[in-house]
């Protein structure tokens, strides 16, 4: 579905990506884990087309490279930004009616609302509240829904565990998995390395923007190095 092939990105004189290749089938959790400033991020905004890049992105056999990012939307690739980045000052319907500002199908829009309430049934109880007063569980739930609103083939996730509480995190992960059940392809960027690890059917460690080791989640999880750098010991 989505192959980088030798992507560089610069910010100035500090070279952020050096020639990085990552591959996503179809149908996959593909995780990406690294430690903080290892690149990640910047590899799903140059996915995302929110960074100038060297090399290539090709998804579903297109090339993204010159394509800006509402193209990129169009194509069918959504972004859950590190941070939520919801939009305060709308209320929870507007927020994840503005996912679907590229759609024209208005009764497609009113069965994804339905859907994506019925996967979130906390944001249905707060529909009509300012997205701002939403407390952070809540808030990441509402980015997600507001990424499926656009009807993604491929989500990228960045860090959507931050911040929340061990029980949050748990569910955060079990509606991941969810999604992904039902056709949609993840890409996930995530501190919480175990958890990653454990939903992910294959898995790249990024260090100093390389790629330095690959594998299922099951044998990096396994991984002595893994498990000293990442998992705790």
């Amino acid at each position: 579905m989505l192959i980088v092939k030798d992507l560089s990105v610069h910010y100035g004189v500090i070279q952020a990506l050096k020639q990085v290749s990552v591959e996503v089938h179809e149908g996959e959790i593909v995780a990406l884990i690294g430690a903080n400033g290892a690149g990640k991020t910047t590899l799903l905004h140059a996915i995302s087309g929110l960074v100038k890049h060297e090399g290539d992105i090709l998804f579903l056999g297109n090339s993204l490279s010159k394509a800006d990012s509402r193209a990129i939307v169009a194509a069918g690739i959504t972004q859950v930004p590190e941070g939520r980045r919801i939009f305060p000052d709308m209320s929870v319907t507007e927020n994840l009616l503005m996912g679907a500002y590229l759609r024209k199908d208005k009764a497609g829009i009113e069965e994804d609302m339905k859907m994506v309430f019925e996967r979130f049934p906390r944001l249905q109880e707060r529909k009509k509240q300012l997205a701002g007063t939403l407390s952070g569980g809540e808030q990441q739930m509402l980015a997600m829904g507001r990424a499926l609103m656009a009807k993604p083939k491929l989500l990228l996730l960045d860090e959507p565990s931050m911040g929340l509480s061990p029980l949050l995190v748990k569910e955060i992960f079990s509606i991941i998995t969810s999604i992904n059940e039902q056709g949609t392809t993840v890409l996930l960027v995530e501190q919480n390395a175990r958890m990653a690890l454990q939903i992910a059917d294959r898995a790249y460690v990024m260090e100093t923007g390389k790629i330095v080791l690959s594998g299922t989640g099951e044998e990096l999880s396994a991984s002595e190095d893994i498990k000293k750098a990442y998992l705790g010991g």
